[in-house]
């Protein structure tokens, strides 16, 4: 997606919105920063109405909040928030992996072992980003797979919050191949159609990012150096 070619269409408040957020995720407006109105209006070759009305749908989902009198401004999640996520989503990731597996066909498990291969490639690249991307791929697909649509719902809704963070702790040294590991075994459980272990898995995939973050964070506070 281009972020910065002007914006057409009869849905103009729905394009805008789509944007945003993937500058919100790709982190080309950081947490904290205030948004220019005025220069992406400009940019975008658009009015400020459907620029406005696209800040009112992010900040429904959260991602932005509106300050009177001051302009929108990207939401800047706390430790608090991320200490209190990570354990939900694990909890709801690991249900999806454990339904995913009960509902997997051949040809799922085919693609999955493909999207699992592309992360494999770009772990040996020690390919942060490239790394980042697949895993948000491959989680989305075992979230898809459960069938389930109020695990999708809700799952849906929270992981633009886990997004926020961008994969922050692969910079933590080790992690990538750690990270790597937890997929192999939870690959493994859904292949061998064991659900109870993939959930286990999936869960503790998900609590170790946190552990990870946590870790990175220790780091950087201290100023030691890592792979940033």
């Amino acid at each position: 997606m281009s972020l910065t070619s002007p914006l057409r269409g009869t849905s103009l408040h729905d394009s805008v919105a789509d944007r945003l957020r993937a500058m919100v995720f790709e982190r080309h407006l950081e947490p904290g920063a205030w948004i220019d109105e005025l220069a992406l209006a400009s940019a975008w070759q658009i009015s400020r109405t459907p620029l406005r009305e696209a800040l009112k749908v992010l900040a429904a989902e959260g991602l932005v909040e509106l300050v009177p009198r001051r302009g929108c401004r990207v939401m800047e999640l706390s430790d608090a928030d991320a200490e209190q996520l990570f354990p939900v989503m694990a909890m709801l990731e690991g249900r999806c992996a454990h339904e995913a597996t009960q509902r997997a066909t051949a040809a799922d498990l085919a693609e999955l072992r493909r999207l699992h291969q592309v992360l494999e490639q770009h772990a040996a690249a020690n390919d942060r980003e490239g790394y980042y991307a697949a895993n948000h791929v491959f989680h989305s697909q075992v979230q898809a797979l459960a069938a389930n649509r109020w695990l999708d719902r809700v799952c849906g809704d929270l992981r633009k919050f886990l997004r926020l963070w961008r994969g922050r702790q692969l910079a933590l040294p080790g992690r990538m191949e750690a990270s790597i590991n937890e997929h192999r075994v939870l690959l493994d459980a859904i292949l061998q159609g064991d659900a109870p272990r993939a959930e286990r898995a999936m869960h503790d995939h998900l609590m170790a990012q946190w552990a990870a973050l946590k870790a990175l964070q220790r780091l950087e506070a201290k100023g030691a150096p890592h792979a940033a």
